[in-house]
């Protein structure tokens, strides 16, 4: 998994904590965490594809949430940043080499990709489980002054 999904969440962390549903630019949620603005333009652009976050034109534009932390799940933006593909893909290798099956016998249905499957398949689930407004909870929790501080820093955006 690539780096841009925390990137993707904490931003939409961020922008749920922004009061007013203020746009946010790309170069200032950038900055917030030392990122490479371009890297982090293209993260967001993916969110707005996938109807995450929307794009605001102009002086005040930026990002914002296009919906509710209620309404975003954690495999929403796991999905925007690294696609709908598998994370594990059989190359089928079990066919290869001198312990290959036999030519012209049914491909055998491999184990390992199996319960790889069986694990991607939890993994997605759980994150599909859990909301943006979740996790926000439990942010506000462990760590009561981050979205104080967020809102602050954000303040002059």
């Amino acid at each position: 998994m690539s780096e841009g999904v925390e990137w993707a969440l904490h931003c939409c962390l961020n922008l749920a904590w922004v009061e007013g549903a203020r746009a946010l630019p790309a170069v200032k949620l950038a900055a917030y965490y030392e990122l490479p603005p371009a890297y982090l333009n293209k993260q967001l652009q993916a969110l707005a594809r996938a109807g995450i976050v929307s794009s605001v034109s102009g002086p005040r534009g930026g990002f914002r949430l296009a919906r509710e932390p209620e309404r975003i799940t954690l495999m929403d933006v796991v999905a925007a940043i690294e696609g709908p593909e598998p994370a594990f893909r059989c190359a089928d290798i079990i066919g290869r080499g001198p312990g290959a099956r036999a030519p012209g016998r049914e491909p055998e249905s491999c184990l390992i990709d199996r319960a790889m499957g069986r694990a991607e398949l939890a993994w997605r689930r759980e994150l599909a489980a859990q909301t943006l407004a979740e996790l926000m909870a439990q942010v506000e929790r462990s760590s009561p002054g981050v979205p104080g501080r967020v809102r602050r820093w954000f303040a002059d955006a």
